[in-house]
Protein backbone atom coordinates (compact mmCIF):
# COMPACT_ATOMS: atom_id res chain seq x y z
CA UNK A 1 0.00 0.00 0.00
CA UNK A 2 2.73 2.45 1.04
CA UNK A 3 4.98 1.56 -1.91
CA UNK A 4 2.13 2.00 -4.39
CA UNK A 5 1.29 5.41 -2.90
CA UNK A 6 4.94 6.50 -3.18
CA UNK A 7 5.06 5.38 -6.82
CA UNK A 8 1.83 7.26 -7.54
CA UNK A 9 3.26 10.38 -5.89
CA UNK A 10 6.48 10.17 -7.95
CA UNK A 11 4.47 9.63 -11.13
CA UNK A 12 2.27 12.63 -10.39
CA UNK A 13 5.34 14.82 -9.76
CA UNK A 14 6.93 13.95 -13.11
CA UNK A 15 3.79 14.02 -15.25
CA UNK A 16 2.33 17.21 -13.78
CA UNK A 17 5.65 18.96 -14.38
CA UNK A 18 5.03 18.72 -18.13
CA UNK A 19 1.24 19.20 -18.06
CA UNK A 20 0.16 15.53 -18.01
CA UNK A 21 -1.96 13.57 -15.55
CA UNK A 22 -0.09 10.24 -15.48
CA UNK A 23 -3.06 7.98 -16.24
CA UNK A 24 -1.17 5.47 -18.38
CA UNK A 25 1.50 4.90 -15.72
CA UNK A 26 -1.06 4.72 -12.90
CA UNK A 27 -2.76 1.93 -14.84
CA UNK A 28 0.50 0.05 -15.26
CA UNK A 29 1.31 0.42 -11.56
CA UNK A 30 -2.17 -0.83 -10.60
CA UNK A 31 -1.72 -3.82 -12.88
CA UNK A 32 1.71 -4.64 -11.48
CA UNK A 33 0.43 -4.04 -7.93
CA UNK A 34 -2.37 -6.59 -8.25
CA UNK A 35 -5.27 -4.16 -7.73
CA UNK A 36 -8.67 -5.58 -8.91
CA UNK A 37 -8.93 -5.06 -12.66
CA UNK A 38 -12.45 -3.60 -12.80
CA UNK A 39 -11.43 -0.54 -10.76
CA UNK A 40 -8.28 0.34 -12.79
CA UNK A 41 -9.68 2.94 -15.20
CA UNK A 42 -11.72 4.88 -12.65
CA UNK A 43 -8.78 5.18 -10.23
CA UNK A 44 -6.48 6.35 -13.04
CA UNK A 45 -9.02 8.85 -14.37
CA UNK A 46 -9.73 10.25 -10.90
CA UNK A 47 -5.98 10.69 -10.37
CA UNK A 48 -5.76 12.42 -13.75
CA UNK A 49 -8.45 14.89 -12.76
CA UNK A 50 -6.79 15.68 -9.43
CA UNK A 51 -3.36 16.23 -10.99
CA UNK A 52 -4.26 18.23 -14.10
CA UNK A 53 -6.82 20.43 -12.31
CA UNK A 54 -3.90 22.19 -10.65
CA UNK A 55 -2.04 22.40 -13.98
CA UNK A 56 -5.05 23.86 -15.76
CA UNK A 57 -5.62 26.47 -13.04
CA UNK A 58 -2.00 27.63 -13.16
CA UNK A 59 -1.78 27.66 -16.96
CA UNK A 60 -5.07 29.52 -17.43
CA UNK A 61 -4.13 32.03 -14.73
CA UNK A 62 -0.86 32.63 -16.60
CA UNK A 63 -2.82 33.39 -19.78
CA UNK A 64 -1.54 30.36 -21.70
CA UNK A 65 -4.87 29.04 -23.01
CA UNK A 66 -5.58 29.10 -26.76
CA UNK A 67 -9.28 28.33 -27.23
CA UNK A 68 -9.03 28.10 -31.03
CA UNK A 69 -6.38 25.39 -30.69
CA UNK A 70 -8.24 23.44 -27.99
CA UNK A 71 -11.90 23.36 -29.08
CA UNK A 72 -11.67 21.21 -32.27
CA UNK A 73 -9.84 18.45 -30.39
CA UNK A 74 -12.47 18.48 -27.65
CA UNK A 75 -15.31 18.35 -30.17
CA UNK A 76 -13.91 15.09 -31.47
CA UNK A 77 -12.78 13.61 -28.17
CA UNK A 78 -15.59 14.18 -25.66
CA UNK A 79 -18.29 11.94 -27.19
CA UNK A 80 -15.83 9.25 -28.23
CA UNK A 81 -14.14 9.18 -24.83
CA UNK A 82 -17.55 8.53 -23.29
CA UNK A 83 -18.32 5.80 -25.82
CA UNK A 84 -14.90 4.20 -25.39
CA UNK A 85 -15.25 4.26 -21.61
CA UNK A 86 -18.58 2.46 -21.79
CA UNK A 87 -17.21 -0.47 -23.81
CA UNK A 88 -16.34 -3.67 -21.90
CA UNK A 89 -12.79 -4.91 -22.47
CA UNK A 90 -11.21 -8.24 -21.54
CA UNK A 91 -8.20 -7.99 -19.22
CA UNK A 92 -5.69 -9.55 -21.62
CA UNK A 93 -6.65 -7.13 -24.39
CA UNK A 94 -6.50 -4.25 -21.89
CA UNK A 95 -2.94 -5.22 -20.94
CA UNK A 96 -1.84 -5.33 -24.57
CA UNK A 97 -3.49 -1.98 -25.35
CA UNK A 98 -1.88 -0.38 -22.31
CA UNK A 99 1.53 -1.73 -23.33
CA UNK A 100 1.06 -0.25 -26.82
CA UNK A 101 -0.13 3.08 -25.36
CA UNK A 102 2.92 3.35 -23.12
CA UNK A 103 5.34 2.31 -25.87
CA UNK A 104 4.01 4.79 -28.43
CA UNK A 105 3.65 7.62 -25.91
CA UNK A 106 7.17 7.11 -24.56
CA UNK A 107 8.63 7.07 -28.06
CA UNK A 108 6.76 10.24 -29.06
CA UNK A 109 7.96 12.01 -25.94
CA UNK A 110 11.57 10.95 -26.51
CA UNK A 111 11.41 12.27 -30.07
CA UNK A 112 9.86 15.59 -29.06
CA UNK A 113 11.11 16.48 -25.57
CA UNK A 114 13.34 19.30 -26.90
CA UNK A 115 10.27 21.01 -28.35
CA UNK A 116 9.05 21.92 -24.86
CA UNK A 117 11.52 24.81 -24.79
CA UNK A 118 11.22 25.64 -28.49
CA UNK A 119 11.38 29.38 -29.24
CA UNK A 120 10.53 29.01 -32.94
CA UNK A 121 7.66 31.26 -34.02
CA UNK A 122 6.79 29.50 -37.29
CA UNK A 123 3.61 27.51 -36.62
CA UNK A 124 1.05 25.85 -38.86
CA UNK A 125 -2.72 26.27 -38.89
CA UNK A 126 -4.21 22.76 -38.74
CA UNK A 127 -7.53 22.31 -40.60
CA UNK A 128 -10.45 21.97 -38.17
CA UNK A 129 -11.68 18.61 -39.59
CA UNK A 130 -8.19 17.15 -39.11
CA UNK A 131 -8.09 18.39 -35.51
CA UNK A 132 -11.53 16.89 -34.84
CA UNK A 133 -10.44 13.53 -36.28
CA UNK A 134 -7.28 13.51 -34.16
CA UNK A 135 -9.28 14.43 -31.07
CA UNK A 136 -11.86 11.74 -31.79
CA UNK A 137 -9.27 9.00 -32.25
CA UNK A 138 -7.41 9.96 -29.08
CA UNK A 139 -10.65 10.31 -27.14
CA UNK A 140 -11.82 6.83 -28.12
CA UNK A 141 -8.48 5.23 -27.19
CA UNK A 142 -8.43 7.20 -23.95
CA UNK A 143 -11.93 6.13 -22.98
CA UNK A 144 -11.26 2.44 -23.62
CA UNK A 145 -7.99 2.27 -21.72
CA UNK A 146 -8.76 4.84 -19.01
CA UNK A 147 -6.32 7.68 -19.71
CA UNK A 148 -6.73 11.35 -20.58
CA UNK A 149 -4.98 11.25 -23.95
CA UNK A 150 -2.81 14.32 -23.49
CA UNK A 151 0.34 12.22 -23.48
CA UNK A 152 -0.43 11.56 -27.18
CA UNK A 153 -1.91 14.93 -28.08
CA UNK A 154 1.00 17.00 -26.80
CA UNK A 155 3.75 15.26 -28.85
CA UNK A 156 1.48 15.22 -31.91
CA UNK A 157 0.88 18.98 -31.64
CA UNK A 158 4.61 19.58 -31.24
CA UNK A 159 5.33 17.32 -34.22
CA UNK A 160 2.93 19.19 -36.52
CA UNK A 161 3.95 22.56 -35.00
CA UNK A 162 0.39 23.51 -34.12
CA UNK A 163 1.26 26.31 -31.69
CA UNK A 164 3.55 27.75 -29.06
CA UNK A 165 4.83 25.32 -26.38
CA UNK A 166 2.87 27.08 -23.62
CA UNK A 167 -0.35 26.80 -25.66
CA UNK A 168 0.27 23.13 -26.49
CA UNK A 169 0.98 22.20 -22.87
CA UNK A 170 -2.16 24.01 -21.70
CA UNK A 171 -4.23 22.40 -24.45
CA UNK A 172 -2.96 18.95 -23.46
CA UNK A 173 -3.78 19.55 -19.78
CA UNK A 174 -7.34 20.69 -20.51
CA UNK A 175 -7.75 17.82 -22.99
CA UNK A 176 -6.76 15.37 -20.23
CA UNK A 177 -9.08 16.97 -17.67
CA UNK A 178 -12.18 17.01 -19.86
CA UNK A 179 -11.51 13.60 -21.43
CA UNK A 180 -10.99 12.07 -17.99
CA UNK A 181 -14.35 13.39 -16.82
CA UNK A 182 -16.02 12.06 -19.97
CA UNK A 183 -14.20 8.72 -19.63
CA UNK A 184 -15.32 8.30 -16.02
CA UNK A 185 -18.94 8.85 -17.03
CA UNK A 186 -18.52 6.08 -19.61
CA UNK A 187 -16.75 3.77 -17.14
CA UNK A 188 -19.51 4.19 -14.55
CA UNK A 189 -22.06 2.77 -16.99
CA UNK A 190 -20.30 -0.60 -16.64
CA UNK A 191 -19.81 -0.98 -12.90
CA UNK A 192 -20.95 0.65 -9.67
CA UNK A 193 -17.44 1.51 -8.52
CA UNK A 194 -17.83 4.82 -6.70
CA UNK A 195 -17.92 3.16 -3.26
CA UNK A 196 -14.87 1.06 -4.16
CA UNK A 197 -12.85 4.21 -4.94
CA UNK A 198 -12.92 5.15 -1.25
CA UNK A 199 -10.72 2.13 -0.47
CA UNK A 200 -7.95 3.77 -2.50
CA UNK A 201 -8.14 7.25 -0.98
CA UNK A 202 -4.42 7.12 -0.21
CA UNK A 203 -3.59 7.00 -3.94
CA UNK A 204 -5.75 10.06 -4.58
CA UNK A 205 -4.06 11.88 -1.70
CA UNK A 206 -0.62 10.92 -3.04
CA UNK A 207 -1.28 12.36 -6.51
CA UNK A 208 -2.76 15.53 -5.01
CA UNK A 209 0.55 16.19 -3.25
CA UNK A 210 2.60 15.00 -6.25
CA UNK A 211 0.71 17.24 -8.65
CA UNK A 212 1.48 20.32 -6.59
CA UNK A 213 5.15 19.37 -6.32
CA UNK A 214 5.34 18.84 -10.08
CA UNK A 215 3.88 22.27 -10.75
CA UNK A 216 6.46 23.80 -8.43
CA UNK A 217 9.33 22.01 -10.20
CA UNK A 218 8.10 23.25 -13.56
CA UNK A 219 7.52 26.83 -12.49
CA UNK A 220 10.51 27.35 -10.19
CA UNK A 221 13.36 24.90 -10.76
CA UNK A 222 13.90 22.69 -13.84
CA UNK A 223 13.57 23.51 -17.57
CA UNK A 224 10.46 21.88 -19.05
CA UNK A 225 12.44 19.94 -21.66
CA UNK A 226 14.49 18.21 -18.92
CA UNK A 227 11.32 17.22 -17.10
CA UNK A 228 9.83 16.00 -20.39
CA UNK A 229 12.90 13.84 -21.03
CA UNK A 230 12.72 12.30 -17.55
CA UNK A 231 9.00 11.64 -18.02
CA UNK A 232 9.66 9.99 -21.40
CA UNK A 233 12.29 7.71 -19.84
CA UNK A 234 9.82 6.76 -17.09
CA UNK A 235 7.11 5.93 -19.62
CA UNK A 236 9.49 3.77 -21.67
CA UNK A 237 10.71 1.98 -18.52
CA UNK A 238 7.16 1.18 -17.42
CA UNK A 239 6.33 -0.02 -20.95
CA UNK A 240 9.31 -2.39 -20.91
CA UNK A 241 8.34 -3.60 -17.44
CA UNK A 242 4.82 -4.28 -18.64
CA UNK A 243 6.10 -6.03 -21.75
CA UNK A 244 8.03 -8.53 -19.62
CA UNK A 245 4.91 -9.12 -17.53
CA UNK A 246 2.41 -9.78 -20.30
CA UNK A 247 4.61 -11.41 -22.95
Amino acid sequence: MMLLAILFLATAVLYSSVGFGGGSTYLALLLIGGIPYFIFPVIALCCNIIVVSGNCFNYIRAGNINIKLLIPYLIGSIPLALIGGSLPIEKRLFEILLFLVLSVAGTLLLLNFKSYDDKEENYKKIPVPVSILIGGALGFISGIVGIGGGIFLSPILFLIRAGKPKHIITTASLFILINSISGIIGQLTKNAVLAEILNYWYLLAAVLVGGQLGNFLNLKIFPTRILALITAILVVFVAVRMGFKIF
